[in-house]
């Protein structure tokens, strides 16, 4: 319901109903996030965690791309609702982050960068024969096999094969973001999460 009422403010809607929700909730942190894949990892993480964010007044945000956290910057920091706001991205952003931040008043100390992307940190983190073995479990071990043919993975390094696999089809970053989070040992969380769920 949050989601909805930012998203409909962010594309020109009125900031009442946020407003009016982000008080009843209670919500005083927002984490901006790229895309829906990282909310499945970090909802999952949470749930290792046993934490529950919304009951804290942490609200996770999916922008729908790093391009868009200007505009969630000004609307949910310092110029608009206020919060305290913290992110999670993939290197190659880190300047939109950084932009967007710096102009909505924000503290760059509360991003954390991941050296390629997250599904590269969980992927080192777990080892692609791992991962691997979970494309196994969920019965993508025959496509998994056929996109290793192909001539352009001929002579890639498996992470990188691996890594490249979850991006090949809608949806699968998402749903093997929840499930490499699921599989890692506690001790291996990748830095850049470990990180924003210390500071959360």
């Amino acid at each position: 319901m949050l989601q909805d009422a930012v998203t409909d403010w962010a594309t020109g809607g009125p900031p009442g109903p946020v407003r009016h929700l982000a008080e009843e909730l209670r919500v005083d942190t927002a984490v901006l996030l790229e895309g829906l894949s990282d909310l499945a990892a970090v909802e999952a993480l949470a749930v290792r965690h046993g934490r529950d964010l919304a009951a804290e007044g942490v609200w996770v945000v999916p922008m729908g791309g790093a391009m868009n956290v200007s505009r969630y910057a000004r609307l949910l920091g310092p110029p608009g609702l206020g919060l305290r706001l913290t992110g999670l991205c993939d290197e190659r952003e880190k300047g939109f982050y950084e932009r967007g931040l710096t102009r909505s008043q924000a503290a760059l100390t509360d991003l954390y960068v991941c050296s390629a992307d997250l599904e590269d940190e969980l992927v080192r983190a777990l080892g692609a024969a791992e991962v691997v073995d979970i494309f196994r479990a969920e019965g993508e071990l025959r496509a998994w096999q056929s996109f290793q043919r192909q001539p352009a993975q001929q002579g890639r390094p498996r992470q990188q094969q691996v890594r490249r696999f979850l991006g090949t089809k809608k949806g699968r970053k998402i749903r093997y973001g929840r499930l490499l989070v699921e599989a890692l040992a506690p001790d291996r969380t990748p830095p850049p999460l470990d990180g924003l769920f210390a500071n959360l």
